[in-house]
């Protein structure tokens, strides 16, 4: 080999190394090209119930597509998801993602929760599912009409469980009792930070009608163990073929979406990070997957996008909360 050979390919040599350092000085400190080697991701509820479903639906879709080293899920109840909120606010981790959702918008203004929605960092909204009213498979109630008839006789004397207070299920409870011109105040409802205690209180009769996502009740109904009286979406709901609301004359729709947020003021690279890796996890096979078997509806939001979205929900929760007097 002659000397000019020598020299090109010692240059080209030390130019791998250095391209080498490069990437690994780019990893090290967070650079775009950087991968998660630990995802965390909080559920900001007891086990069992929506936010805990999409959470482990996420560890299953990512883990699965291998899209980072590891997945850890962790659940954190209380208060409508704002105790998970709080400890959000005081999370350092840039590979940190929490479930939040419409339950969420709507407990941080009944529990004048310190920490924000305003404070995190939106990364993409993921979901949507309609609502359903369910009364235990023995209930003299067989429609809408007769369970809110009998709220507008016995009032308290009819209680309604459901998700935390402030949330999507008490929400709904409200509007339909408005719905009706009953005045709100008859209103009984038993909030349960997990799917799976109010499903217990339907099932040990405790209560006389539950409210929750379709998903959480779904396979508790098609056993026979509770009558659904109506769903929330606009339309209605392939796997139950019960009525709407709105097919009910009823005029309530509302819908329930799910998405996640990361700790506010994380570095605009992690963000990207994160919203990449979670782009990616709505891209897989792993992900339609699991869409399917929950039965949810895909309603990806992204980036911008998300950011508007989440703005605006919590432009319009407030007031919705006051005119059925949950909030002052």
């Amino acid at each position: 080999m002659s000397a000019g050979w020598r020299r090109a390919a010692a240059i080209a040599a030390v130019g791998l190394v250095l391209a080498g350092c490069g990437q690994a000085a780019n990893k090290s400190s967070g650079g775009k090209d950087s991968t998660i080697g630990k995802l965390e991701i909080m559920a900001p509820a007891d086990p069992g119930g929506g936010w805990d479903q999409t959470a482990r639906a996420m560890q299953t879709a990512v883990s699965g597509a291998k899209l980072a080293g590891s997945v850890q899920v962790s659940n954190v109840g209380g208060a409508g998801g704002t105790v998970g909120l709080q400890k959000l606010a005081n999370e350092r981790s840039e590979s940190f993602l929490m479930i939040t959702g419409l339950v969420m918008v709507g407990a941080v203004e009944t529990n004048n929760s310190a920490a924000r929605l305003e404070e995190v960092t939106p990364i993409a909204r993921l979901t949507a599912e309609d609502e359903v009213l369910v009364v235990p498979a023995d209930s003299p109630y067989q429609t809408t009409e007769d369970l809110l008839n009998a709220i507008a006789e016995k009032g308290k004397g009819i209680s309604i469980t459901g998700g935390s207070a402030g949330g999507t299920d008490h929400i709904l409870a409200g509007l339909l009792l408005k719905a009706k011109n009953i005045d709100p105040a008859k209103l009984n409802y038993v909030p349960y930070s997990g799917g799976g205690e109010s499903l217990a209180a339907l099932l040990g009769k405790k209560v006389d009608a539950g409210i929750s996502g379709v998903g959480e009740y779904r396979e508790q109904i098609k056993a026979g163990k509770l009558r659904a009286l109506g769903t929330s979406g606009p339309n209605q709901e392939p796997t139950l073929k019960v009525p709407t609301f709105k097919d009910q004359n009823l005029g309530v729709e509302l819908t329930n979406w799910r998405g996640v947020v990361a700790p506010g003021g994380i570095k605009p690279e992690a963000k990207e990070r994160l919203t990449k890796l979670v782009t990616d996890m709505h891209a897989s096979e792993q992900w339609k997957t699991e869409l399917t078997k929950k039965g949810w509806t895909d309603t990806f939001l992204s980036g911008s996008e998300f950011s508007t979205f989440l703005n605006k929900e919590i432009g319009r929760i407030r007031p919705a909360l006051q005119n059925i007097g949950l909030v002052k």
